[in-house]
This record gives structure tokens, sequence and C-alpha cells, in this order.
């Protein structure tokens, strides 16, 4: 590996996607999306007595699918990555003890998934471990809960709040040769603009994934034309435009190549607000959708940049201002494969 520019990481020595895993809630089975994900329930408790438990079990079916796809036995993986949004990460901890394998939590808000994708291709690429496999969750009904009111109390939204996903995506990682590549990851910074509201996460993390988008495309020596996708994580209507327009101003333009996770997902009619947002937005439709389309040829290039909105209730409620942060990944269709 090999660090280029000032925050970006180059795998030198090849690291693979070997397979992918996605299990989603009802309303995203009801998206666009819908014929890329593995498992869809037909009900927010997923058959499971508490929301909780609900998204336990959406993480594990997501593991389970990608395991089974790679055709690996949970003993074969050296390294298990994962994070939610519930406090103290229950979701991946209590799935990493049914898994029995070794485990480091990570927790980045909805940047998650590209956290851990990134910090395995590492230990991949550095010969520390020959299968890691990484994971990210939420849920509505769970999050809801956590940071703004449990969903049965009825609470009336703005039209700029954002729809957390329910849902997980995995996926397994390896030196083993298939047909996407891990090319290269950029870590962000964490950004804060002063934004206060948690009901307009667009907003806050629009900075955040404003920074490393410029700061890869400096790093690569690239521009947006360099890519099929530039893909957002959840910015939502409302943080998609000043993103835009952010790097715009310092002559950037990504807009014939930018889509946003949390505007993939749903149709324009659904019941969403703005759009997605959560762990298992950009998940979900990167192990999902963009998986696929990179398998299928109809992309080969794609930057993944998963933003987060590192706040809690607590301080939500000690009137701090929200910081943000986003990670970028390069994914490469590998042609031969």
């Amino acid at each position: 590996m090999s660090k280029m520019g000032s925050r970006t990481w180059y795998f030198e020595k090849p690291v693979y996607i070997q397979a992918t895993g996605t299990s989603v809630g009802p309303l995203e089975g009801e998206g666009p999306l819908k014929d890329t994900f593995d498992q869809i329930h037909a009900e927010l408790h997923c058959g499971e007595n508490n929301w909780e438990l609900a998204e336990r079990r959406l993480m594990t079916e997501s593991v389970n699918a990608c395991l089974k796809k790679a055709g690996v036995d949970k003993t074969d993986v050296n390294l298990f990555l994962a994070g939610d949004l519930l406090n103290q990460n229950v979701t991946a901890n209590y799935v990493a003890k049914q898994l029995e394998t070794p485990f480091l939590c990570m927790f980045g808000a909805c940047s998650t998934s590209m956290e851990t994708l990134a910090n395995g291709a590492v230990f991949v690429n550095s010969g520390y471990a020959d299968h890691v496999l990484v994971a990210a969750s939420s849920h509505n009904a769970t999050a809801e809960r956590q940071f703004r009111y449990p969903t049965e109390y009825g609470g009336q939204k703005p039209k700029t709040a954002t729809f957390t996903v329910t849902g997980s995506g995995a996926a397994l990682l390896s030196k083993q040769k298939s047909s996407v590549r891990v090319e290269s990851a950029t870590i962000g910074k964490v950004m804060d603009y002063g934004t206060n509201d948690p009901f307009d996460m667009g907003s806050a993390m629009a900075p955040a994934a404003y920074d490393t988008i410029k700061t890869h495309l400096q790093d690569m020596g690239r521009t947006a034309q360099d890519y099929d996708l530039i893909v957002t994580g959840d910015l939502s209507a409302v943080g998609t435009p000043i993103l835009r327009d952010m790097l715009a101003e310092d002559g950037y333009d990504i807009t014939e190549k930018h889509s946003d996770c949390g505007l993939m997902i749903y149709h324009s009619d659904q019941p969403v607000f703005s759009g997605g947002s959560g762990c298992a937005c950009s998940a979900v439709v990167t192990y999902g959708k963009i998986m696929e389309d990179l398998k299928q040829g109809r992309l080969t290039k794609v930057l993944v940049v998963a933003t987060g909105a590192l706040m809690s209730p607590t301080m939500i409620q000690q009137k701090e201002t929200i910081p943000a942060i986003a990670h970028g990944v390069v994914l490469l269709r590998e042609e031969g494969s």
C-alpha cells in the first residue's frame, strides 16, 4: 500500500470483493432497487419481537448471504469489521458474538460502510488477513427511538428530514481475484459548518463529502470525468445540491457523474421526506445495485463516498453543532474476470 497525496491509500497489492450480501426492510423492498437485494422483509419487525432484534437479524442475514455466495465458512474469516448506529454498536457486537470471529468494532455513523471497507482492504493488502468480512446496518425504528422519538410517538417532521434505511450490507475481501477490485480509499476529516438541526442531516454532511471528494481528486490527479459514477451516502435532496455547488465553486463539476444513495434507494413518491439515510443506506446500495452494475460491465470505475453525522442525542440536547465525516472508496471492474 502506498500513500497518494495527503489522505489517500492506494492498494498496490490487489484487494478484491469476493462476494456481498444484503438484507432490507419493506419500504426498501418496494423501491427501485428491489431486484438487487438478497433478502426483503415484508414488515419492520423482520419476524422478531423488537426493533433491535430485527436489526440484528438484518446484519446476520447479510453476512450469511455474503459468506454463502463466496463459498467461505465463518471459520475461514480472519477478521470481522462492522458497525451500526445503536449505542455501543450493539448490533455489530451481538452479530460478532454469533460469528465467533476476531472482531474490530467500528463507528463512523452513516459513513461506517466505507470506513469498514477501507480498513478491511488495508488488512488484506498488508497480508495481516486473508479473508476480511465487513458489514454495516441500520433500522428505521431503532434509529428513531435513539436519536429522535419512538415511532409510536408520531411526531411530525420537516421536509428536510431523512428516512433511516432499514437494512444491512456485508462484503468479503480477499486477494482471490474477482470481478471487482478495491483500488484506493480516501479517509475523511471531521467537518463542522455550524449546522445544529437534527432534522437536516443533508446540510450537516455535505461539507464533509465536499472535502473528501475534492481531496481524493487532488490526491489522485483526477477529475470527475475519470469516473463512471461518484456516489455519496445519504445527502438526500437537501445535501446533494449543496455538495455540487461547493465543488463547482472550486472548479469541480460532478453534476453529470454524481448520484446519492439516499435518492437512489426510494421512489420519489415514497413517504421518505428528503430521501434515505443511515448506515445501511450506502451499504445496501453499494453492495447491491453498484456491485451488480460493476459485475455486468455497466460501470467500470466508481467512487463511493459514505457520509456520517457524528452527533448524539446528548450533544443535540446541549445545543452542540453537528460534526460530520465522509470516507471514499474506489471500486474498479476487473477485466477478464
